[in-house]
C-alpha cells in the first residue's frame, strides 16, 4: 500500500479542501463530512462526502500514472497477439468524464452502477462524484458459497456490456461489489472501438482469473460457460497469462486453459 501511495501522489490538503468547498456550495450544505478511504486504488485520490456520495480527486499525477499503465496493458496485449486496444485520457477531467459516461452506460443497459452524479475541474483537479453504496462488500470478501452462487451472474452481466458494445477493461474482485444480494461494477476504462472484440475476450480471462482463487477452476469455467460459448473461451485463454503477469491478479491460468482445451474436445 504504502509503494501505491507513492505512485499515486498525495493531493495538497488545501487543493482537497478545495474540492470539498466546491462540493459543499454545489450541494446546498452549510457544512460536510468526509471520509478519506484507504482505498487499493492507484489512480485517484477517493472520499465519502456526508455518507451519500462516493468522489474521487484525480491529479495530474494520477494521468500520468493511467498512461505508463495504459502503455504496459498495450504492450501486453501485443505479447498476446492482438493490437492493444486500451485508450488513455489526456487530462485528470477527461479521467472522470469518462468513468461517469461509462457509469452511465451500464445503468443504461440494466447493468448495476452507483448512481452518477457530474464530473468536474477544480483548481485542475479532475473530480467524480458518484451515489456512495453503504455496507458493500467486494466479491473477494464473501465465504466461497455465496461467492459460488453469484458467479453466473457476474458473466451474466459481463455479457450484457458486450451485447450492448461495451467492455469493462479493469476487472478486479474490487470492482465487483455486492450489496443486499446484488452485483454493482466500478471503474470501467476505456477501449478503443476497433479493439472491442479483443477487449471482451480480456474481459472474459479477467473474469476466470478473478473467480478461479474463490471457487476453483472447474465451477470458474462452469460458471462461464452459462453465459459464452466454447469457442468465446478459447478466445479469452489467449489472454490468460497476460492477465496472470498483472499485481493485481494472481491465478491458476495454466489450470484454466486446460480445462478451457478439455471442453473444447
Amino acid at each position: 500500500m504504502d509503494f501505491r501511495r507513492l505512485v499515486r501522489g498525495q493531493v495538497e490538503w488545501d487543493r482537497l479542501e478545495e474540492v470539498v468547498r466546491e462540493l459543499t456550495v454545489r450541494y446546498d450544505r452549510e457544512e460536510v463530512h468526509v471520509r478519506f478511504l484507504d482505498a487499493d486504488n492507484w489512480l485517484s485520490t477517493p472520499m465519502v462526502v456526508d455518507d451519500e456520495w462516493f468522489v474521487k480527486v484525480i491529479s495530474k499525477q494520477n494521468s500520468v500514472v493511467h498512461a505508463l499503465f495504459t502503455t504496459g496493458r498495450n504492450l501486453g496485449a501485443f505479447s498476446s497477439g492482438t493490437e492493444g486496444f486500451f485508450e488513455h485520457f489526456g487530462t485528470p477531467l477527461q479521467m472522470a468524464e469518462h468513468e461517469l459516461e461509462a457509469t452511465k452506460r451500464m445503468r443504461e443497459i440494466g447493468v448495476n452502477a452507483p448512481a452518477p452524479v457530474e464530473a468536474l475541474e477544480v483548481n485542475d483537479l479532475g473530480v467524480l462524484v458518484l451515489e456512495y453504496l453503504p455496507e458493500f462488500r467486494s466479491l473477494g470478501e464473501l465465504d466461497r458459497e455465496t461467492e459460488r452462487r453469484l458467479a453466473p451472474d457476474l458473466f451474466a452481466n459481463l455479457h450484457l456490456m458486450h451485447e450492448n458494445s461495451l467492455a469493462h477493461g479493469d476487472l478486479r474482485a474490487e470492482n465487483v461489489l455486492i450489496r443486499d444480494g446484488e452485483l454493482y461494477f466500478i471503474d470501467a476504462t476505456s477501449v478503443r472501438e476497433d479493439g472491442r472484440e479483443d477487449a471482451r475476450s480480456y474481459d472474459l480471462a479477467c473474469a476466470l482469473g478473478v473467480l478461479e482463487p474463490l471457487i476453483g477452476v472447474q465451477a470458474s469455467v462452469d460458471a462461464a460457460l452459462s453465459a459464452y460459448t466454447v469457442e468465446e473461451l478459447l478466445a479469452a485463454r489467449e489472454f490468460m497469462d497476460f492477465v496472470n503477469i498483472r499485481p493485481d491478479h494472481d491465478f491458476d491460468a495454466a489450470g484454466l486453459k486446460g480445462e478451457i482445451e478439455k471442453r473444447a474436445s
